[in-house]
């Protein structure tokens, strides 16, 4: 982006790992400036190298890295970053994650597991950053596992803003996928305009991943177009089985709305084909053109991620993003 001026008041720099370029490349621009030029490539062996190819001294620097498949080669390049980062002297490292990987594994659930979440954050503070900005985390309990600030920005307003001017003049409900996210849905609610409250109530399998053994729709949607949101679609068989009793319960229409696009296989095909009206999600993560089909919209997470950097690096008050406020 030649000729475009960047922030040097204070020395903002803005880095992008290559998981999600074009999400990096937009939030810079939303900032009136431009990434930082940085050289990273593969080892034969597969290890990753990066440089940074102009200084960082003194410099308020956020690294922004979408953790998507490969995930685990793209966290070691997002800490990889950071750590270069550190070790080149910049004042202040805040990592940019607008998904936060691992972050289903927020807690035990049987005994011998892990808490990799909470790994995640302690390897992000050992390689020297001083602050997280996330979006929409899957647990807000993630928020203390990181020892420093972690802004926890909601893509709420982005979503209901689209859903409520394409089917604000229809009647509306709003559907959690279980009981655990009511919370979340009385915020969807309120952003509605007040629309009907109503959750699946399902059985999870402990010992299969991403499988659901029952639905059950509880409150009364019988005629409403259902908004099902949730923070994410991953293989996309909750959600769409949740979709199907809904219309088994004399629902209207059903749209399908989520922050994190994952999409692993054989989640295209399941939304394809799922008797939803439309899939809307955010950029997060990056969707592959292959991953494409004609019920999916995808809107724009760039210019939250904007505001909240430039807050931050003005030391402003990014209060009003963590309730869906903004």
């Amino acid at each position: 982006m030649t000729g475009v001026k960047r922030a040097t008041e204070k020395n903002l720099m803005v880095f992008s790992g290559r998981a999600h370029p074009a999400l990096a490349e937009e939030v810079a621009r939303q900032l009136d400036t431009r990434l930082v030029p940085t050289s990273a490539y593969e080892f034969a062996n597969g290890e990753i190298y990066v440089r940074y190819e102009e200084s960082v001294r003194g410099c308020d620097a956020f690294v922004i890295q979408s953790h998507t498949a490969p995930i685990n080669e793209w966290i070691m390049e997002h800490l990889i970053m950071v750590d270069a980062l550190k070790r080149a002297s910049a004042k202040r490292i805040t990592v940019v994650m607008p998904f936060w990987g691992y972050s289903r594994q927020d807690k035990k659930h049987r005994g011998r597991e892990p808490i990799s979440a909470r790994l995640m954050a302690d390897l992000f503070k050992t390689a020297g950053a001083n602050r997280i900005i996330t979006v929409d985390l899957h647990a807000d309990q993630l928020q203390g596992f990181f020892d420093g600030p972690v802004d926890h920005l909601m893509a709420l307003p982005v979503l209901t803003d689209y859903i409520k001017a394409k089917y604000g003049d229809q009647p509306l409900a709003v559907v959690s996928p279980d009981a655990g996210r009511i919370k979340v849905a009385e915020r969807w609610s309120a952003r509605l305009g007040g629309a009907p409250l109503a959750f699946i109530h399902k059985t999870r399998r402990t010992d299969v991943a991403n499988e659901v053994v029952a639905n059950r729709v509880v409150g009364d949607i019988t005629g409403r177009i259902c908004v099902l949101a949730d923070d994410m679609i991953d293989t996309g068989g909750t959600i769409v089985k949740a979709a199907e009793a809904l219309m088994a319960d004399g629902a209207a229409g059903v749209v399908l709305a989520a922050t994190h696009a994952i999409l692993s296989d054989p989640a295209v095909d399941r939304l394809k084909n799922s008797p939803a009206l439309e899939v809307v999600i955010t950029d997060t993560l990056p969707v592959p053109e292959e991953k494409q089909f004609d019920k999916l919209t995808t809107l724009s997470i760039a210019p939250l991620l904007a505001r909240a950097i430039r807050a931050v690096f003005e030391d402003g008050s990014v209060t009003s993003m963590f309730d869906g406020h903004a």
